[in-house]
């Protein structure tokens, strides 16, 4: 009889590889818990997935690698730039901050190019994961709903969310619904799925299309049907679909016009929007309206970025020069309701001028340049949505969406190239 002493078992799973990969395994599935519910899990699952790699065995062969990742670059970019406002800021204690906030601008790359990857099961592992939780949290949501619907009503006219149960701040919690739609179509297609998961990640899908329905999160629903708008044409342009491409086009259509007859819900949003742009087109107090507050900072950003068009006025003074720009024009808003940008790309303009929008155009559309990562449809969806998404939010703002999104270009475009180069380094 043999005996195996835990010193052996840890040295064994070091030495093979084992450890390192169980604890990026680790890492990404409470990066997801933290995203749904334990926000501690959130700044932690960084670092775990750090400490992974730095147990890869082989990491010195790993480092060329790593630096060559384009995707890993070009987030490194974006905290180059962060640490360069430095020369021009005013806020250092601002500053300070996000310098320590955005660290897993480089740690989650790093964690992605260097650890002993995930297998292809880890990795569904992590997507079903993903896909259901948001999937339940939305339907929990949607019973809390249900037990009150003519509050929530009221909240959605005037211009309000009805907010997760997990407490997830509503845009982001809606992004999370729209990936959650596409990533269960496309995880339900694996080959990988046995027959009951395949399912349930069908039911996770329709799921997550009813709860932004019956909800109406306004973002989500950009996000989706921009999606869907942006399938239809990739089947036929590039697929030679037709029928399919129309069958997309007919749901883009009839699945809205469905919603608005039929919902309540919808019917209210739709009416409440549609006041509060009228209310600000006529110059009404729009202290109320949180829709005509966002065109008011767009308006307002937009005079900002054109008087520093070149690196902004620093990411860590972009607070304080959008508040002392509406002193200037402040239509109407008392202080407290005066809103920040709620646009990424205009966020970037503001903060870092036309090079910090650069870099951040860099980091979004270069992967969709690459065939072997546009071939990828989890790298696809999942940028097009995030990307659609930030037209009306700067989801980075916020560490929730700073670090999904973080979190998912990890996973998906990082190890995507990573999988890519390692390829075409060894063909057979």
């Amino acid at each position: 009889m043999t005996f195996s002493f835990p010193g052996n078992t840890v040295r064994s799973a070091y030495h093979d590889g084992r450890l390192s990969q169980y604890l990026l395994l680790v890492a990404c599935l409470a990066g997801v818990v933290g995203l749904f519910a334990a926000r501690a899990l959130v700044s932690l699952s960084p670092v775990a997935a750090v400490v992974a790699a730095l147990l890869n065995p082989a990491i010195r062969q790993e480092l060329p690698r790593w630096l060559r990742n384009g995707a890993a670059v070009r987030l490194a970019l974006l905290y180059v730039l962060l640490l360069s406002s430095a020369f021009y800021t005013s806020a250092w204690e601002v500053w300070r901050h996000e310098v320590f906030r955005q660290l897993p601008l480089l740690g989650v790359p790093l964690a992605f190019a260097l650890a002993v990857p995930l297998t292809p099961r880890q990795r569904y592992a992590v997507g079903s994961f993903f896909t259901i939780g948001v999937a339940l949290i939305g339907l929990a949501t949607l019973g809390k709903y249900l037990l009150n619907p003519q509050e929530a009503n009221h909240l959605i006219e005037t211009g309000q969310n009805v907010a997760s149960v997990t407490r997830i701040f509503h845009i982001h919690f809606s992004v999370m619904l729209v990936l959650g739609v596409y990533f269960g179509f496309l995880l339900q297609r694996e080959a990988l799925a046995p027959p009951v998961l395949r399912w349930v990640l069908r039911g996770a899908s329709l799921a997550c299309v009813v709860v932004l329905h019956v909800l109406v999160y306004r973002t989500g629903l950009l996000a989706l049907y921009a999606m869907l708008l942006v399938d239809a044409v990739w089947v036929v342009v590039l697929n030679r679909q037709i029928l399919a491409g129309l069958a997309l086009l007919v749901c883009l259509l009839v699945v809205p016009y469905l919603a608005y007859t039929n919902l309540p819900s919808v019917q209210r949003r739709v009416g409440g929007s549609l006041y509060d742009i009228q209310q600000f087109e006529k110059g009404h107090d729009i202290n109320t309206s949180s829709l005509s507050q966002r065109l008011a900072a767009w308006q307002t950003a937009q005079a900002l970025a054109a008087r520093r068009p070149w690196l902004g006025v620093g990411p860590a003074d972009a607070y304080d020069a959008m508040m002392q720009e509406y002193t200037w024009r402040d239509y109407g808003l008392r202080p407290e309701h005066r809103a920040m940008i709620h646009n990424q790309y205009l966020h970037y303009l503001v903060a870092s001028g036309l090079v910090g929008l650069f870099l951040w155009l860099l980091v979004l559309l270069t992967p969709l340049l690459q065939p072997a990562l546009r071939r990828n449809p989890y790298v696809v969806h999942f940028l097009v949505i995030l990307g659609a998404a930030m037209l009306v939010d700067s989801l980075l703002e916020v560490q929730i969406g700073f670090n999904l999104f973080v979190f998912l270009y990890g996973f998906l475009v990082v190890s995507t190239e990573r999988e890519v180069r390692l390829g075409q380094q060894n063909p057979s």
